[in-house]
């Protein structure tokens, strides 16, 4: 293949938009499983949307005294769900204990942890979005 063709190919791929998030159900075995140090790792979704730019959705099975990182902020905003276990949770500053049921919504480029205190796994699942 020529250089010039390739270039060409090279820049019809850069056109293709990325595939958007399908409409479609998963269980826990299908979502891309991530054995971590912290705990097991699932992302069930990640991509854009028909209305967003990006949108993640995923769950972490935390292993206890463990944190998947340091206090954190990034772009999107969040929504976590605890669904088992117990820990804190770090939001601008604020330490909270959670257990099954607590919710946390962090607006984009906030502070926010969450560390598992208990003696037991704690599970957790995520949404990240950018409009």
């Amino acid at each position: 293949m020529k250089r010039r063709d390739m270039m060409k190919m090279m820049s019809a791929v850069a056109l293709v938009p990325p595939a958007r998030i399908p409409n479609d159900v998963f269980g826990a075995g299908q979502a891309n499983l991530t054995r971590e140090p912290f705990g097991d790792l699932r992302i069930y979704f990640d991509g854009p949307t028909d209305q967003l730019k990006a949108m993640t959705a995923g769950s972490l099975v935390l292993k206890p005294g463990m944190s998947p990182h340091p206090p954190h902020q990034h772009p999107e905003e969040e929504f976590l769900l605890v669904t088992e276990g117990t820990g804190e949770i770090s939001l601008q500053g604020k330490v909270t204990p959670v257990g099954p049921g607590s919710m946390m919504y962090c607006a984009g480029q906030r502070l926010h942890a969450i560390t598992n205190t208990g003696k037991t796994p704690l599970t957790f699942y995520f949404y990240k979005w950018r409009a």
